[in-house]
């Protein structure tokens, strides 16, 4: 066998080495790279809130606000049946955050719950006009959009897109459900006496669903 001229031979050499040094740095790159990564579960809170919007955090940070905002709003049921009576255009201006049917109106009152169904009690409420329906949901199922829109600081513009935007109605309705619902034993309110400060959507003059913030029942 024909031996290999000693420069042919230096030269491989001298690759050989270059290819171990690349080799050895890939490694060490590989192993900062490893150091410096955090690996997260996909279904976890801290994914979601990398990718962006949480509607978990955004339901516990903002409901209180959105307690407080009602809560210092809210008008009592008899004088907004008066006036709704009387001029529901004007009654949506003084009282209502929102115009026509998106109209959200905070509001208060004292009464004995009924018969409820599906988690929805009619409130027997003294002093209100004859014919008018006040009713309360309570879950499991908390439907509607009311407490997003009561304050009018929450608007489309403010999320990605319409998916975000429904989320963070149903975050505060969850919040709602564990700061005010828990609370109480809401599966046994009938035939009890409750006040109750909420909002609700004036789609029908004549039947008020509310949404409430508080609820307390009467000893």
């Amino acid at each position: 066998m024909t031996a290999q001229p000693v420069a042919v031979r230096r030269k491989a050499s001298r690759l050989s080495k270059r290819a171990l040094i690349l080799s050895a740095l890939g490694v060490v790159l590989i192993a900062a790279m490893a150091l410096d990564t955090t690996v997260i579960r996909l279904d976890s809170e801290q994914a979601a809130q990398t990718a962006g919007f949480s509607p978990q955090t955004f339901g516990q940070t903002e409901f209180p606000n959105v307690q407080s905002d009602i809560e210092s709003r809210a008008v009592d049921a008899k004088t907004l049946a008066d006036a709704v009576a009387a001029d529901k255009a004007g009654a949506t201006k003084q009282y209502a955050v929102g115009t026509g049917p998106n109209a959200v109106f905070p509001v208060k009152f004292t009464g004995i719950a009924g018969e409820p169904k599906s988690g929805i009690y009619p409130i027997t409420v003294e002093g209100l006009p004859e014919g008018l329906l006040v009713r309360v949901q309570t879950g499991p199922a908390i439907n509607g959009t009311e407490l997003r829109d009561a304050t009018g600081k929450y608007v489309f513009g403010q999320f990605k897109n319409q998916i975000e935007f429904q989320n963070a109605g149903s975050a505060l309705n969850n919040a709602m459900k564990e700061a005010v619902l828990a609370q109480v034993d809401a599966a046994n309110l009938k035939g009890k006496t409750v006040s109750v400060t909420g909002a609700f959507k004036l789609i029908n003059p004549k039947s008020w669903l509310v949404t409430p913030v508080r609820l307390e029942v009467q000893p």
